[in-house]
């Protein structure tokens, strides 16, 4: 379902077990944990993020996350609608930045965790094909976001 990659940031327990609480709901609430589709998600520094930043988006600064869907929306909910997944399916990758879910953390005032969450949370929306450019797509993904940390019991506190 996942795989965790460390890329110059130290490995933790608890960047773990986030990770696999978040991912689990997420497949969970999109009805697709029977699926075979996997995720990568890469922990890395703000100089790695801001080098594939640049390199895929042509935005030479940091970021807190990345995610690089393999899927378009409209094939993806045929796959699952077909249940239609194969043992190689990948949903894509999420790259997020530790340094800056810390520095979020402490300027929003909550916990690490809950910030690492939303993260992924995000993250894996957009793998989903969901995006918050466009104001009528934001109020989309904004409540699915939101109820994953609300039955996660994760909040701003």
């Amino acid at each position: 379902m996942y795989e965790i990659l460390y890329q110059d940031v130290e490995e933790k327990k608890e960047y773990e077990q986030i990770v696999k609480k978040v991912l689990m709901q997420c497949f969970k609430e999109e009805g697709i944990e029977e699926s075979k589709l996997g995720i990568t998600v890469t922990l890395t520094t703000p100089s790695n993020i801001q080098k594939i930043n640049k390199e895929y988006r042509g935005i030479d600064k940091a970021t807190d996350v990345l995610s690089f869907p393999m899927f378009e929306k409209d094939e993806l909910v045929q796959k699952i609608q077909k249940k239609d997944f194969i043992l190689e399916d990948i949903l894509g990758d999420i790259i997020i930045c530790i340094k800056r879910v810390e520095e979020q953390a402490e300027e929003y005032e909550h916990s690490f965790e809950r910030e690492l969450s939303y993260m992924l949370v995000h993250g894996f929306y957009h793998l989903m094909g969901y995006d918050h450019i466009k104001e009528e797509d934001k109020k989309e993904m904004r409540p699915k976001e939101e109820k994953i940390l609300t039955e996660l019991k994760i909040s701003r506190d």
